[in-house]
């Protein structure tokens, strides 16, 4: 499954050069994965709620051109993978006019109980595991 999330860019987040600052992407991937949640019907609220919390373990970001105060982002995000300990998501920004490919990125997740402890999904959760399951591209 894909979602596509749309933001308008802040002035704020751009740099002297007028651009957006390379580590706003970032953030925009957090906020695409949060909507993408949000779509499945898992939310990350409910998730926090429910004990469990996905810190990032890792994130990737190629940056391909410049985004600029004003313009309108489109970030697809996907899940791409998920396992028992670990969830693996992908993005792709374009701007919305043009169509034009700003970046591309990706992130992975543990899954952690409340006391910062590795959660086997799969075993503890086992309807949230399936949920996530069939949201990847695996089930496809």
């Amino acid at each position: 499954m894909e979602t596509v999330y749309e933001r308008k860019v802040n002035y704020y987040e751009t740099d002297k050069m007028g651009v957006v600052h390379h580590a706003n992407y970032i953030k925009y991937f957090e906020e695409a994965r949060v909507y993408f949640l949000d779509k499945i019907g898992l939310s990350y609220k409910g998730f926090e709620e429910t004990g469990i919390i996905m810190p990032v373990l890792s994130v990737e970001a190629a940056y391909k051109s410049s985004a600029e105060f004003d313009d309108i982002l489109e970030v697809k995000t996907r899940l791409t993978r998920v396992t028992p300990v670990k969830a693996f998501f992908s993005y792709e920004i374009t701007d919305k006019k043009t169509g034009r490919k700003v970046c591309t990125g990706s992130s992975a997740h543990g899954f952690l109980n409340r006391d910062f402890k590795p959660l086997n999904m799969k075993k503890e959760f086992p309807e949230i595991f399936k949920g996530l399951g069939e949201s990847t591209d695996e089930a496809r």
